[in-house]
């Protein structure tokens, strides 16, 4: 569980407040997760528990996931 450390403050980097940001957010929260998987190489639980938290913080309230944002079902203006 020590590659855990490294994962879970991922979850809890504030999402940007002006929606021109999600992108450039987004981006780097997935370039960061690949990064890591492919250096570190974590354990199989880690991963799992990992995922599974992502899964479980994106699907249990609207605008608590940190690959989106919370713009009520339509997309978001950029201006």
């Amino acid at each position: 569980m020590y590659c855990l450390q490294c994962l879970l403050p991922v979850l809890l980097l504030p999402k940007p407040t002006n929606p021109a940001l999600m992108e450039t957010h987004v981006m780097f929260i997935v370039l960061y997760l690949i990064g890591f998987f492919l250096e570190r190489k974590p354990c199989t639980i880690c991963s799992l528990v990992f995922l599974t938290a992502v899964f479980l913080i994106c699907y249990s309230g609207v605008g608590n996931c940190i690959f989106w944002g919370n713009c009520d079902g339509h997309q978001c203006e950029n201006g």
